[in-house]
């Protein structure tokens, strides 16, 4: 039964008819649950003024085993003022100084502080009503605390009725109008009040720092009114586009655009949990079908210098998909959007917001870690962020025809080893807003954590690890989990007991370093001695060239793995030996050749494992 429900999860629209009726699919944990929301809004823009009203219905289903008397919405926008959380937050990271410079978001800085009250973002609550009684709030800041009438109890559905305003900030992050960079004229993100995600911790009312993102599933349909000289794009399948036009209408059926100044926009969105939209009088609109079911749609503002870049990320994408959804999975949506807008580059479920035609592949991989593998990216954002770093390199030595880690994955490694020899590194289960510098927390986040996944197929072995990633995607897609989750699914593949990873490299800031300590002969045959020089336990391959041409590799699993992983190379013999127990700081093991015979031995030739000296990993004999 089980198969049988994910074989159709391929296809939202009949997901959405299973999930309506169960109110969650657990294939791991059997009392998993998580919440639901279904979103009506309907938002009327003004260009004039950058402010718009809008009308929230919003159905909240209560699937946890907790009755609930009070709900916190976030207001994202209320961060662009001066004086505000992220406003202090972002001056206190630039008093501190990298590399003599200082440590803040280049693309906020101080600039909230001086925002006029025309360039501030808000978002204002004018009512809220939960079953047709009115609400009690209070809105603080970044967060709208609800006290509730009457509680929610669990296994029920309710539904609230908001009436908000609110004003697009300048952009500064993320979100806003009239980027000097990008020239666009909106970047809708973090646009509407969001209920907060409760779990099995509870709520999670975070406010808004600069940090990442954390939503409840659900779907969502959204109506825009707007100048009808702008284009839109963004999450959701447009389902007016013969009233619309702008490219998304079929040529075979005439274009009927409503009078007024005015078009309105419908988008709907299934089972995702956020919407992001943009829009500008310049965009082109380029769509490619790149499979039967998947349109993928570029909007940009084209110039003589950027448009051929732009209209290459379709191409990319067209020769990447097959091996993408071969190594991670099924995209299971029918569309995905690329647009220029933002401030850099920024993922949605079914879209992204684009500075520049560049770092396209990484924000398209976010569409599994983070869109489908919904993790709190504040608690656990190397899961989002590592995973995806992880997966975008991989795809670029696929494409590059590069499958060798070294190579593909030098400049993750190289910035983790400059994070590991500096006093800013913390450990990876440092909440995201915490980190005491911006650097330390983008190194850990995005370097650390792509070299956790691919040090992982060094433990486990390769063939192991794209098992994993596929189990874990069947497992946890349109579901929220946590470090212990992925391990679990790591372990059930690879039969290798992984919580010593977990605490040595997650939890902790130590490191790896191995050595070759010495060499010698005992009755024909040669010893060999290594030795611990760090902290981080590791099993350890020993690469051993001979000078007749032979290869052997010497495998010394760790002993808390209580396992092995499979020969790797099996035209080149391996001898495992004893596990090395990580109390011990040496570790001996023999081989059947003369010290004479041998020429190179190397700890880690694959240079999968993230040793932070390894001027001591190799030693090249001339006899």
């Amino acid at each position: 039964m089980h198969r049988k429900i994910f074989e159709n999860l391929l296809y939202p629209s009949v997901f959405l008819v299973i999930f309506q009726m169960t109110g969650l699919i657990a294939f791991g944990q059997p009392d998993y649950w998580q919440q639901r929301v279904k979103y009506v809004m309907d938002i009327d823009m003004n260009v004039a003024t950058n402010r718009f009203t809008g009308k929230q219905q919003l159905a909240y289903t209560n699937n946890s085993p907790d009755t609930l008397r009070k709900v916190f919405y976030h207001l994202y926008w209320n961060a662009f003022q001066p004086n505000s959380m992220m406003d202090n937050r972002s001056q206190s990271w630039g008093e501190n100084s990298i590399s003599g410079k200082p440590d803040w978001d280049m693309r906020v800085q101080d600039r909230i502080h001086f925002l006029t009250p025309e360039e501030i973002g808000y978002q204002k609550i004018i009512s809220l009503k939960m079953n047709g009684v009115a609400q009690p709030f209070q809105m603080k800041e970044t967060i709208l605390e609800v006290n509730l009438t009457k509680p929610i109890a669990p296994n029920t559905t309710v539904h609230f009725d908001m009436n908000f305003e609110a004003q697009v900030p300048l952009q500064i992050r993320r979100s806003g109008r009239d980027n000097p960079d990008t020239r666009v004229r909106y970047s809708m993100s973090q646009w509407y009040p969001k209920i907060c995600e409760y779990d099995y911790e509870g709520w999670h009312a975070t406010p808004y720092l600069n940090g990442e993102f954390y939503g409840v599933w659900g779907d969502f349909d959204v109506t825009i009114h707007i100048d009808k000289s702008y284009m839109l794009g963004g999450s959701g399948y447009l389902q007016n586009p013969q009233e619309v036009g702008y490219g998304y209408e079929s040529t075979q059926v005439n274009l009927v655009r409503p009078t007024g100044n005015k078009l309105n926009w419908h988008f709907v969105a299934p089972n995702v949990h956020d919407f992001v939209w943009a829009a500008d009088p310049g965009f082109k609109h380029v769509t490619k079908k790149i499979r039967s079911d998947l349109t993928l749609h570029l909007l940009y503002k084209p110039t003589s210098a950027t448009e051929k870049d732009w209209l290459h990320i379709l191409e990319v994408m067209e020769q990447a998909l097959p091996y993408i959804e071969k190594t991670y999975g099924p995209y299971p949506y029918k569309q995905y959007s690329f647009i220029e807008g933002g401030d850099g580059g920024m993922e949605y479920p079914m879209a992204t917001l684009l500075k520049e035609p560049a770092g396209y592949m990484h924000e398209f991989m976010h569409s599994w870690y983070q869109g489908m593998m919904g993790t709190n990216e504040l608690e656990n954002a190397w899961m989002d962020e590592g995973f995806t770093q992880y997966a975008g390199a991989r795809n670029w030595g696929f494409l590059n025809k590069d499958s060798s880690s070294e190579q593909s994955f030098k400049k993750e490694f190289d910035a983790y080893f400059k994070l590991a020899k500096s006093n800013y590194q913390e450990p990876m289960t440092t909440y995201a807003d915490y980190f005491n510098t911006r650097t330390g927390y983008t190194a850990t986040s995005y370097y650390k954590g792509c070299v956790f996944m691919v040090q992982l197929g060094y433990i486990v072995g390769d063939q192991n690890l794209d098992k994993i990633l596929l189990e874990y995607y069947k497992e946890w897609r349109f579901k929220h989990p946590n470090p212990n989750d992925f391990f679990r699914v790591a372990e059930k593949i690879s039969h290798i007991q992984l919580n010593w990873y977990n605490d040595f490299w997650i939890k902790s800031i130590k490191k790896i370093d191995y050595g070759i300590d010495s060499l010698w002969e005992v009755n024909g045959k040669t010893r060999i001695r290594l030795r611990m020089l760090g902290q981080v336990p590791m099993p350890i391959d020993v690469s051993l060239q001979f000078k007749d041409g032979t290869k052997e590799t010497a495998y010394i699993p760790l002993y808390s793995m209580f396992g092995e992983k499979p020969a790797e190379d099996t035209n080149i013999p391996r001898n495992v030996f004893e596990p090395w127990k990580w109390t011990s700081k040496d570790y001996e093991f023999e081989i059947n050749h003369r010290l004479t015979d041998l020429k190179i031995i190397e700890i880690d030739a694959s240079h999968r494992m993230a040793d932070v000296n390894r001027n001591n990993n190799r030693l090249e004999l001339k006899w």
